[in-house]
């Protein structure tokens, strides 16, 4: 029997570009699939930084004027994955990010960039000339969500063959909602302006549109799928998909154990695995030089790698962070966003030298240094889809302290005192999400840390979880496998 078709639609992919979490799940899928029999094309964005990757690159359709401008679809192959892209210059060629500019402006055009995306999509999933037509497409978030739209609306011949539609929500935070006046020129029909369809207040919704005409809704953890079907986390679209509940799944997301693995991780200044730990010193003494930290404090490293803004919890962290400092312990950030929050930072990195740093951007290589290097990874997000912050720190003996929300409340289990007694614990949770309760988890974690036998306990079962895709993909690849039979 023939491998099962399956289109992946996402607008960033790793290691061809990365902004988040997305792209980590859209390289690592396809590869987890393949054994199961599962087939799978990605197809994303020509943007400047990928169209230097393609391995034999071959032009498969045309489009004298999409949305402005020539475009053409190509089949290539970069970094073991099987690619067609969309390669549209006047959409796609620019310098700058996949959705803003050098300025941390949306890109003005964003509902044609990504609208096209999903469009070649939907030319693809009712098969393109001489090819095969996928059995399924699966479309990651608000940039890939109309293509189950264009698909519902597709020429009558295209129709008669039109594949299965997943859309899949990553941070439902990110809609894509749009002027009503863009229906036409996105070749959108009347009939698709209603509120069974894109319509959102008047608006056009990328997202809201998707999650009503997709056969399957999925999101990347159980608990989230819960969360996001009530008012405080749905974000508008908690109505529609309580409705839909019957189609949505919560399938929490893996890691690439290839990619992230302690033991042969260059990027580390010291290799190792479980009965090694001893030799993560050497990347803590590596972290703590990189960021300006004393190599006397007698607390716990703490590191975070995150997005600055107030989804993250980084104003709870800033306000918590005197605790953290009391307990004898240090803070390495990375990362990037609000400039009101970067500057609170930088004032706290002023204030406690040799206690806090900071490191403004993102640097890939850094954040696996930092998960191989720090004793505690903290995500205080207030609300998270999944994270996979929390499960390289897992995979790297850098123990999570988390809020008990979404993926993280799935993925951690806490060092509570039944917990510690079962010998089960692999990090530290916190609820309410504020910032008393950040103070007592930090609490928490300086007393184990000082207990070093416990401590090194609760690393080496976090390492030995299985944070792989093997069980995520088994159960896209059953889902696959139902909405093509049906």
């Amino acid at each position: 029997m023939s491998d099962l078709r399956v289109l992946s639609v996402a607008s960033e992919v790793f290691p061809l570009i990365k902004t988040g979490g997305l792209a980590d799940v859209a390289g690592a899928l396809p590869g987890a699939l393949a054994p199961l029999g599962i087939a799978v094309t990605t197809l994303l964005p020509g943007y400047p930084q990928v169209m230097d990757q393609l391995f034999r690159p071959k032009a498969v359709q045309r489009w004298p004027d999409l949305f402005g401008g020539p475009a053409a679809l190509v089949s290539a192959e970069a970094a073991g994955l099987a690619l067609l892209v969309l390669d549209a210059p006047h959409l796609y060629r620019r310098s700058g990010g996949p959705y803003q500019d050098s300025h941390g402006a949306d890109w003005t055009d964003n509902a044609q960039r990504f609208a096209a995306l999903a469009l070649a999509a939907a030319e693809v999933g009712g098969g393109l000339p001489g090819g095969d037509a996928p059995d399924v497409v699966h479309a990651h978030d608000w940039q890939a969500a109309l293509a189950p739209i264009y698909l519902r609306f597709a020429r009558a011949e295209q129709a008669r063959r039109r594949p299965a539609t997943i859309v899949t929500i990553h941070n439902i935070a990110f809609q894509g909602q749009f002027p009503a006046s863009l229906r036409a020129p996105l070749r959108l029909p009347p009939e698709a302006f209603t509120i069974d369809g894109v319509e959102y207040y008047g608006r056009i919704g990328f997202l809201k549109g998707g999650l009503a005409l997709a056969d399957h809704i999925t999101t990347v953890s159980p608990t989230y799928a819960i969360e996001i079907q009530g008012s405080e986390m749905g974000m508008g679209l908690e109505g529609l998909l309580r409705h839909r509940s019957h189609v949505l799944s919560g399938i929490l997301n893996g890691v690439d154990i290839g990619v992230w693995n302690p033991a042969t991780d260059k990027h580390l200044v010291a290799q190792y695995d479980a009965p090694r730990l001893d030799d993560r010193q050497r990347n803590k003494a590596a972290l703590r030089q990189r960021f300006g930290l004393a190599d006397d404090a007698p607390g716990p490293l703490a590191s975070v790698v995150s997005r600055l803004s107030s989804q993250k919890g980084m104003d709870l962290l800033l306000a918590a962070l005197p605790r953290l400092i009391a307990e004898g312990g240090q803070l390495a950030l990375l990362g990037a966003g609000d400039a009101a929050l970067q500057t609170e930072i930088a004032a706290a990195k002023t204030r406690h030298p040799g206690r806090v740093g900071a490191v403004f951007g993102y640097d890939e290589g850094l954040s696996h240094l930092m998960q191989g290097g720090a004793d505690t990874i903290l995500v205080p997000s207030r609300f998270e889809p999944c994270g996979l912050t929390q499960l390289y720190g897992l995979r790297y003996g850098a123990v999570p302290l988390v809020a008990r929300v979404g993926g993280l409340a799935d993925t951690i289990i806490d060092a509570n005192d039944a917990a510690l007694a079962a010998g089960v614990a692999t990090g530290f949770q916190f609820a309410p999400v504020a910032v008393h309760a950040l103070e007592a988890a930090l609490a928490r974690a300086a007393h184990l840390y000082r207990d070093r036998a416990t401590w090194r306990r609760i690393q080496e079962r976090g390492m030995a979880m299985d944070v792989s895709w093997r069980r995520p993909a088994a159960q896209y690849a059953d889902l696959y496998k139902t909405l093509a039979d049906r």
